[in-house]
């Protein structure tokens, strides 16, 4: 349910219990989000919202209900007419370990995402992407792009929690780890209509990816500390995509929120969490944290736990 006062929405929340999802109805940096356990988290959350926490994108809140299951992420690229599956990862929104603290933007990903067995892709496509796409058409407004949905697996199978068009950060940067094609071939047959001729293919290896972040994140980031050995921990399977960073007199410094994300590959999600924290442990930034358990629902699933 959408509300646009606070008074409502409490009375809403009330009555409905907990627990229960506060949503900021605009885009918030991926932080508008409140999983509420109790009513008291569920009425501060809104106050956070209506108070102006999330600037205008508070002004309205979204109530939904609280579903229990497994996360994935689910990507298409679509042309108006054809959806064409484009990978799976699993984002780690808490900022820290176990899954707990406030949301982020996301503190690391994996692709694939285990959980999204092809039987599941298939229902999700079929009871989710491609009636969305039936629809928009029917409305006069058919959706070229990127459409990502956000998803809860649950046992009756996959339910809808969001859609967003873009491809995701952390997500991005494991899905460009394993892509084999070129993305701008792809983008350009959504752009002319022709996904249904259009194929794409993935390196057999996992891609994993952990945040590095500043200092006092999600909420105020603490700029201008120095970072070092970014250079040295790149390489062998190991990029690192610079996403708050800046140059102050010469040196590297940390310059927003999630400042660096360290992606490796592997043969497994296993191998890649290994490889990516082993090149993290090489990066000097006393100032930054991360959190050190991205990727352990996958390798839970390859240890047999």
């Amino acid at each position: 349910c959408r509300f646009s006062d606070l008074a409502s929405a409490k009375a809403y929340v009330e009555k409905t219990g907990a627990p229960i999802v506060i949503k900021a109805d605009g885009l918030a940096a991926g932080k508008g989000v409140t999983v509420a356990m109790t009513l008291s988290e569920a009425q501060a959350a809104l106050d956070a919202c209506f108070d102006g926490s999330f600037g205008a994108a508070g002004a309205e809140v979204v109530v939904e209900e609280f579903m229990t299951g497994e996360e994935a992420s689910f990507f298409c690229l679509c042309d108006g007419t054809t959806a064409l599956p484009f990978g799976t990862a699993q984002d780690h929104k808490r900022v820290g370990d176990g899954d707990t603290g406030p949301n982020t933007g996301g503190m690391g990903a994996y692709s694939p995402a285990p959980v999204m067995t092809p039987e599941l892709v298939e229902r999700t496509m079929r009871e989710i992407i491609e009636p969305t796409m039936r629809g928009m058409a029917e409305l006069g407004a058919p959706f070229s792009g990127v459409l990502f949905a956000g998803l809860m697996i649950t046992d009756k199978g996959p339910r809808l929690i969001e859609y967003n068009t873009r491809f995701g950060d952390p997500e991005c940067q494991v899905l460009m780890m394993r892509l084999k094609d070129d993305l701008l071939v792809l983008l350009n047959a959504a752009t002319d209509g022709q996904l249904a001729h259009t194929s794409v293919r993935w390196r057999d290896e996992a891609a994993l990816t952990v945040v590095m972040a500043a200092r006092g994140y999600p909420g105020t980031p603490e700029k201008g500390s120095v970072i070092r050995g970014v250079e040295d921990a790149a390489g062998d399977g190991v990029q690192i995509f610079h996403a708050g960073t800046a140059i102050n007199g010469g040196a590297l410094v940390a310059n927003g929120g999630r400042v660096l994300n360290v992606t490796a590959t592997g043969s497994t999600v296993g191998e890649a969490q290994k490889r990516a924290y082993a090149a993290l442990d090489r990066i000097g930034w006393p100032d930054g944290f991360c959190r050190r358990d991205i990727g352990w629902q996958a390798v839970a699933r390859e240890q047999g736990n």
